[in-house]
């Protein structure tokens, strides 16, 4: 018995995936903890379960929620700026990496300018995006100083407004290089060979990038599309900075709600904060899925 013990462990430790799984089991298990007691603690506060005054588990913070007049607005802010912030990184981040790839002159130097902005804390840039593009920022004196407004005031209200115009910026601003990057690695390790074959046999620029580029960059962008996706449907440091107090995303609406001094308020707060992970954890699995296809599409 320990004799096939012993082969059985040594036929694991030969195979690759175990051996990949093994390396990532220490790092799986503490995001596991850490993730799954925070959903666990969550989502039992939004059933009432420990509040004051509480009969037992409930879903009444939920269906308070989804008849919050507030609560639908917010849903609907929240996704618009996560869908046209995704979307924006990922075609100006893969735009650029198609220009950084021919270039061959300062190569690096370029793309070392090209990703100088991502250890900068989204924080950061969003003190940055208000000091630049507020009615009292810097580019508002500007236009106000050149005669193109009458003053400062009268520059476009890109913060504040119902449509998170300053909130897009950042995260654009942020997450281009990152799609870039990832986008730039990925056509580097393909090489030129596929692209080549393709306009020898008289494939114009569109078709190349449609039917050689875009499949060996697909599983890449997507995976990036998710994380960007996720990040700005979630965070709520830089909507609180500079989004406006009506309708606010979801997670400024759930921070608002649970720092209330009504602690009533608390159970709708994690609810939104479950309706808030299972929306990501949600459009990550759907993501991953197809990212999966497109790589056996892309094998085949």
């Amino acid at each position: 018995m320990s004799a096939l013990l012993s082969d059985q462990v040594r036929r694991w430790s030969r195979d690759d995936t175990v051996r990949t799984w093994a390396r990532l089991a220490p790092a799986l298990v503490l995001v596991g903890v850490l993730f799954g007691g925070a959903v666990w603690s969550a989502s039992s506060r939004s059933l009432g379960v420990g509040a004051i005054g509480s009969p037992g588990p409930s879903l009444d913070a939920y269906r308070r929620l989804l008849g919050d007049p507030e609560f639908w607005p917010s849903v609907a802010l929240t996704t618009h700026v996560a869908v046209t912030s995704t979307l924006l990184s990922v075609a100006l981040g893969v735009g650029a990496a198609l220009l950084l790839r021919r270039v061959h002159f300062g190569r690096r130097s370029l793309t070392t300018l090209f990703q100088f902005n991502l250890p900068i804390p989204h924080v950061i840039g969003a003190v940055a995006i208000l000091l630049l593009l507020g009615q009292s920022g810097f580019i508002s004196r500007l236009t106000a100083g050149l005669g193109w407004t009458a003053a400062p005031a009268d520059f476009p209200a890109l913060l504040y407004d119902p449509y998170a115009v300053g909130v897009i910026v950042q995260y654009v601003w942020k997450e281009v290089p990152f799609v870039g990057i990832v986008a730039l690695a990925i056509l580097r390790a393909a090489g030129d060979d596929l692209e080549t074959a393709a306009a020898t046999l008289g494939a114009s620029a569109w078709q190349r990038f449609r039917f050689v580029t875009l499949p060996v960059l697909l599983p890449g962008v997507l995976s990036t599309a998710i994380i960007v996706f996720a990040f700005s449907f979630g965070t709520f440091e830089v909507p609180l900075l500079l989004g406006a107090s009506y309708p606010a995303v979801l997670p400024v609406l759930a921070h608002q709600r649970y720092t209330d001094v009504d602690l009533a308020n608390r159970p709708e707060a994690m609810a939104l904060a479950v309706v808030v992970t299972l929306i990501v954890i949600v459009v990550v699995l759907v993501g991953a899925a197809l990212a999966r296809r497109a790589v056996r599409r892309a094998g085949a």
